[in-house]
């Protein structure tokens, strides 16, 4: 893949990618061999090139139907339909539209895989024969393209790829496999829907001992990102609304405009950063939009601001959460808004910065190199923190003693990456990108990396 790959557009710097886009630093030293007997692995894998066409066959079906978060009814059926099939103990309609597969194998550790399944509301532009052309009318009326522009569709294909291979293979492992299907990931909000549901008590999910997942990345095929510790940023989602007094955008003096109180908040908020925040802590506030009014000549009665928080730590999500309270409610009072007028904040999606567990990160690396799927110089293996952020740890929230494994998958056409670069461009094309495609070769590779993984940690 070349020494370094950079960040791409705004949300990422100098040498980064997360998991969204994840940042690259220096190799590890080479790892001894290790892991599943070569002999299963290579069963395992021509398992998986037998099923190709089908598993491409579903990506595109995925691809073609996307869903925004706690709507994938459509997606968790299909998961549902290939579970039941393959002899899974299967849950449905946790968390609104998560899916759980369960499949016991005698005695041995609990591992649980998770893939998300919703799109974004952004319109493709890739061309592809088999792009979203899906539009959708939100609960507020509005309407929005949708589009898998984050690779969900991958994810979810690749457990459902899984979830047969373990099957076919369950002379080779002992233990329980349980498969979550999870919804809202791009809301935050899809992990923590599921466990305040009950998924571990009145829905009776083994709680695991291992959790794992993968998420794509515009990287070349072939490329993986294993990185222990602390790797991803915490979130938080909410909205600011000001209230105002609405009127005649001729009169404005009659008026008191949301929409200017607004305004100022926009970049009143980045004082935060630069004037209140220690400058040796890392955080972001993000507005990602700003919703008011219907029309050029009046003055509405509110305006809603969006907001993204990234931190590292909880103290500095409270610093931020407390500077934006307190500009909201100060610029509303400048503007003669009563006390009880003042923005309304509504808190939503919510994820801690994920932290990997190093050791388990090894053996799964270890796993990778030893199966001769990944070569040496496409296995990254410590990579900086970045801002960007997951919630497939909540899952596992206040459980202690579990184990979490999650990396990145190469996902971009090797010829799209190369000539990128030639262009003097980091990648093709970015997550949320109207451009962002999967590359079908990548289908395969990502449900190898999947199963020998979890094999990994269940193989006897």
């Amino acid at each position: 893949m070349g020494t370094v790959f950079r960040s791409f557009n705004q949300s990422l710097l100098a040498i980064s990618i997360s998991l969204l886009c994840l940042p690259l630093a220096a190799k590890e030293p080479a790892m001894p061999a290790s892991g599943l007997p070569i002999e299963l692995v290579n069963k395992i894998t021509a398992t998986v090139d037998r099923d190709t066409a089908r598993l491409q066959t579903i990506f595109k079906d995925l691809h073609q139907h996307p869903e925004l978060g706690f709507m994938e009814t459509r997606t968790a059926g299909i998961v549902a339909n290939e579970l039941k099939k393959l002899g899974y103990e299967v849950k449905t309609g946790i968390g609104k539209t998560g899916v759980v597969g369960i499949l016991k194998n005698g005695n041995g550790p609990t591992v649980m895989y998770r893939a998300d399944m919703d799109a974004n509301s952004v319109e493709e532009a890739t061309g592809l024969p088999y792009a979203s052309k899906v539009r959708v009318t939100l609960p507020d009326g509005t309407e929005t393209p949708v589009a898998h522009m984050c690779g969900h569709d991958a994810h979810t294909t690749w457990l459902i790829s899984l979830a047969k291979t373990m099957a076919t293979f369950k002379d080779q492992w002992s233990g329980t496999l349980v498969l979550v299907a999870q919804p809202a990931e791009e809301l935050i909000e899809g992990a923590t829907a599921m466990v305040n549901d009950g998924m571990f008590t009145q829905h009776n999910v083994p709680k695991p001992e291992y959790l794992l997942g993968l998420h794509t990345a515009p990287l070349p095929t072939g490329v993986i990102i294993g990185s222990g510790g602390l790797l991803q940023a915490g979130t938080e989602q909410l909205d600011v609304t000001f209230h105002g007094l609405g009127g005649h955008g001729s009169s404005p003096h009659l008026t008191k405009d949301p929409v200017l109180m607004g305004a100022y908040a926009v970049t009143q908020y980045q004082s935060i950063i630069s004037r209140v925040l220690d400058p040796r802590d890392v955080g972001v506030i993000t507005v990602g939009a700003f919703q008011a009014g219907a029309t050029n000549n009046v003055i509405p009665e509110e305006a809603t601001l969006k907001l993204n928080f990234r931190f590292f730590d909880e103290s500095t999500h409270e610093t931020l959460y407390e500077g934006v309270e307190a500009i909201s409610n100060g610029i509303a009072r400048t503007y003669g808004m009563p006390e009880d007028k003042l923005p309304t904040i509504i808190r939503k999606g919510y994820s801690s910065p994920l932290v990997n567990d190093q050791s388990l990160i090894d053996q799964l690396n270890r796993a990778l190199m030893n199966s001769n799927l990944v070569a040496e110089k496409s296995l990254i293996t410590r990579v900086r923190p970045i801002t960007g952020s997951e919630d497939v740890h909540m899952l596992v929230q206040n459980m202690e003693g579990v184990k979490l494994g999650y990396s990145a998958v190469g996902v971009a056409e090797p010829k799209l990456y190369k000539a990128a670069k030639a262009k003097g461009l980091e990648q093709p094309f970015s997550n949320h990108s109207p451009y962002y495609r999967v590359d079908l070769n990548a289908i395969p590779f990502g449900a190898k990396v999947a199963a020998i993984m979890t094999m990994e940690l269940l193989n006897n």
